[in-house]
């Protein structure tokens, strides 16, 4: 095929410059060193779902997108169908070319998996991986492959190509919370959105109930707390599995505790244990939620009532608690070690806060946080109480390190 070699010419000059040799770069955006290769040498046509990835990843400000954009015009090909047209569109005309007939299973060691069910592991290996790599580095492949398990169900038929589509909305749902954790709202409230969306077409409303509670825990860290309780409050109200309806009750429980109401926050956590008790039906897709916790509902517990100003008692349960985070989970335990350490702070115990929180704060610079952050700032004024305290001029470096300021 006589390709422009203007993309690959481009996509090799920021590989070069960033150092990556194509097996490294590979890796990063799950295509073959070979299919690369042939990429860049102009012999294979790129895609548009490279282009993204690629764009992402060396920051190159939508070029290599632009780049394949003109090239395909030039080519005189069909646009590639956008993801939004890719649901509209149905069974219709973009399935008369499907490669995919029926959905057939996927024979892997010794067993039929419906199509979706790989994926849906993969997706399960990449939140593990979550927990111990930056956001940053993690959406560049997670938006490569929701692209890819979108395409794949736009050429499937039947209930494959539904549970591909859910699939597709879960790796969206994720890619939500990574732009959350990286600093931007926008992106995450987006990503959301288009979640919803794609788990709409898959004929499940679960996602659709659960964005509400996601939207819930952006007003939490903005400090909303009515439209925390207002938005936990409709996702209640829904016809959605106990477990979404419960996770929805824990975020009315914290919207509660930041407006000061201990009788409607203990009111919405004992609501949460019931129903979260209550969830063993089977889900249409991968969980929704944290599966970090051995206890969701008693974590929240602890950090409400530090809002509800009862730090000592924070301290007790979020203490209890955090012991029961998994090591490799660095992410969660940075997350509550460090509430941990800002209920210690509060309640005047600063030796103990010191010594909590200095493993965690290293963390952060392997796993930054932009929510996390948010509670780093808040440990900074409660220690700015104690700033002659030698425990606490000892962590200054490794907090304005997380904070990004030379203090």
């Amino acid at each position: 095929m006589d390709v422009p070699l203007r993309f690959g010419a481009e996509l090799r000059r920021l590989r070069e410059e960033a150092g990556m040799t194509l097996k490294q770069l590979a890796k990063v955006t799950t295509y073959s060193t070979g299919h690369l290769s042939k990429i860049e040498r102009g012999v294979n046509p790129p895609t548009m779902n490279l282009a993204q990835c690629c764009d992402a990843y060396f920051n190159a400000g939508g070029r290599l997108r632009r780049l394949f954009s003109a090239e395909d015009q030039q080519a005189g090909s069909k646009p590639r169908p956008a993801r939004r047209r890719v649901i509209v569109t149905g069974v219709g005309s973009l399935l008369a070319a499907r490669i995919v007939d029926g959905g057939g299973a996927v024979h892997v060691g010794g067993q039929d998996l419906p199509p979706g069910a790989l994926f849906q592991e993969q997706l399960h290996q990449m939140k593990l991986l979550g927990q111990s790599l930056a956001p940053a580095a993690m959406l560049p492949v997670l938006r490569s492959q929701a692209s890819t398990v979108t395409a794949l169900a736009s050429r499937t038929t039947g209930s494959s190509r539904a549970g591909l589509l859910i699939t597709a909305s879960r790796f969206t749902e994720y890619i939500g919370w990574m732009a959350q954790e990286s600093g931007d709202e926008t992106a995450a409230l987006h990503a959301t959105a288009e979640a919803v969306e794609l788990a709409r077409a898959g004929g499940d409303t679960d996602l659709v109930d659960y964005a509400l509670v996601r939207r819930a825990l952006v007003t939490y860290y903005n400090g909303n707390a009515t439209r925390t309780i207002a938005l936990a409050r409709q996702a209640q109200r829904s016809a959605a599995p106990p477990r979404v309806r419960g996770l929805a009750a824990q975020r009315e429980a914290q919207g509660h505790a930041l407006a000061g109401d201990e009788k409607a926050c203990g009111r919405a956590l004992d609501r949460a244990r019931d129903l979260l008790a209550a969830d063993v039906g089977p889900s249409a897709g991968p969980v929704l939620g944290t599966t970090q916790l051995k206890d969701p509902v008693s974590m929240v517990e602890g950090w409400c009532l530090y809002d509800l100003g009862r730090p000592g008692r924070a301290a007790e349960v979020l203490e209890r608690e955090c012991r029961r985070i998994a090591p490799h989970a660095l992410n969660t335990r940075a997350r509550y070690g460090l509430r941990h350490a800002l209920a210690l702070a509060a309640s005047g115990e600063i030796e103990r806060s010191c010594e909590t929180a200095r493993e965690l704060l290293a963390f952060m610079s392997v796993v930054p946080s932009a929510t996390v952050r948010t509670d780093v700032r808040r440990l900074d004024r409660e220690w700015l109480r104690f700033r002659g305290n030698p425990a606490v001029r000892g962590l200054r470096p490794a907090l304005a390190n997380v904070l990004g300021t030379g203090r």
